[in-house]
């Protein structure tokens, strides 16, 4: 048989999904295991947005719509944006995808030709780096420590800029770290994306859920050239507890959005009507969902952060948004726990799995080793429940 896709061939799986699998395996199997591993809500979606699904079931609302999504709802992102974040796009400049990734996906496809570089600020979501290769880029890894909140510096950007740099990709607040950029770093970042005359792919898919009354600043909203060079990525699953509704959209310049569309016409299509149509009720009905449940994560934020930093050998710093905390694990490597030798975060997340029945993610696929990611994303109880058993993991 002839070779396969060397660039499909080269993708790596979801380290997130793989944990979260494992763990699934483990319950079927019998095992009483607690899952910190894939993010999102474990809240439901709320029944406004679920009745408005249903009714367009009903009303026999499921044939294809535009590859860009249905009118309605792209005008219904485009009024969200304007309200949030006080920006102006016309309905056309958004192209609704099959959630934030494919969003992100298809953003990536509509700017990278084959060698072009894409800077990646470490840590980062595990898929992105995966995506740049997938689209014949090349991801430029910058790495930001712990002790620079995980966030990284202008100076750090500017080096890593060669003549071949097409893009940033930036998540901000970022998973895994849960760490909010602030105005004035975001317009540092912005003058040197001007400078080098860069794309700015902006993945803002956490944006409502920030804490301790800091403010959210939208990468588009800097300037009028930030906004000019920006792909504003987001969407409803976070915000809204639809996760599996898989509805993204992007924000982009004109001709960037006919590109975009153009790829999503060719490839998947729009998503499913009905959940079009549940997307807009999301936008356009009560969003006071959105504050009540950024309160409760708030709460657990501070239980866990507090509890991790009360244990030997761990800690955390706090994030600022999301629904994530990094542990660091570094005094744990190379000794031995529960009868192993733990020699890296991959070491650790899969013996505190299988001996300590507690799911987390090791934080080497998102460019940090060391750490081992948590969520928040999970009831009080079951948090408490595994931070019990990571105090006593530590102690076998």
């Amino acid at each position: 048989m002839k070779e396969l896709s060397k660039i499909a061939s080269a993708v790596k799986a979801s380290t997130t999904l793989a944990v979260d699998s494992l763990a699934k395996q483990m319950r079927v199997d019998g095992h009483d295991v607690i899952g910190f591993g894939t993010g999102e809500p474990d809240f439901d979606t709320p029944d406004n947005i679920k009745t408005a699904a249903i009714e367009a079931i009903n009303a026999g609302k499921t044939k294809y719509t535009p590859a860009a999504g249905l009118p309605d709802l792209r005008k219904a992102v485009a009024t969200r944006l304007k309200l949030d974040y006080e920006l102006d796009y016309d309905f056309t400049q958004i192209t609704v995808a099959s959630g934030a990734k494919h969003s992100v996906f298809a953003a990536l496809l509509a700017l990278v030709n084959a060698g072009d570089e894409v800077i990646l600020p470490a840590p980062y979501w595990v898929s992105y780096y995966e995506m740049i290769k997938m689209a014949g880029g090349i991801p430029i890894v910058i790495h930001a420590g712990e002790k620079d909140g995980f966030k990284i510096k202008p100076e750090q950007l500017e080096a890593a800029i060669s003549d071949k740099t097409k893009a940033l990709m930036l998540n901000n607040p970022s998973n895994p770290t849960g760490m909010l950029y602030t105005p004035q770093e975001l317009f540092d970042i912005a003058e040197i994306c001007k400078k080098h005359d860069l794309y700015v792919i902006s993945d803002e898919i956490y944006s409502g859920l920030v804490y301790d009354d800091k403010q959210f600043l939208s990468f588009a909203a800097i300037s009028p050239d930030a906004y000019e060079r920006t792909i504003l990525v987001t969407g409803v699953s976070k915000s809204y507890a639809m996760t599996g509704w898989r509805i993204g959209y992007a924000a982009a310049s004109p001709e960037i959005s006919k590109i975009m569309a153009s790829f999503l016409s060719h490839s998947t299509g729009a998503p499913g009507t009905m959940n079009q149509i549940a997307a807009i009720e999301a936008l356009q009905g009560p969003q006071d969902g959105i504050e009540s449940m950024r309160k409760v994560f708030e709460v657990r934020r501070n239980y866990i952060v507090k509890r991790i930093n009360e244990i030997p050998d761990v800690s955390c710093i706090n994030p600022d948004g999301a629904f994530y905390v990094m542990m660091n694990i570094e005094k744990l490597i190379g000794k031995t726990i529960a009868g192993r030798l733990i020699q890296n975060d991959d070491d650790f997340a899969v013996t505190f799995l299988e001996k300590g029945l507690v799911a987390l993610v090791a934080c080497s696929g998102f460019g940090a080793p060391g750490f081992v990611r948590w969520t928040y994303a999970a009831s009080m109880e079951s948090i408490r429940e595994g931070l019990n058993r990571l105090e006593n993991f530590l102690q076998s």
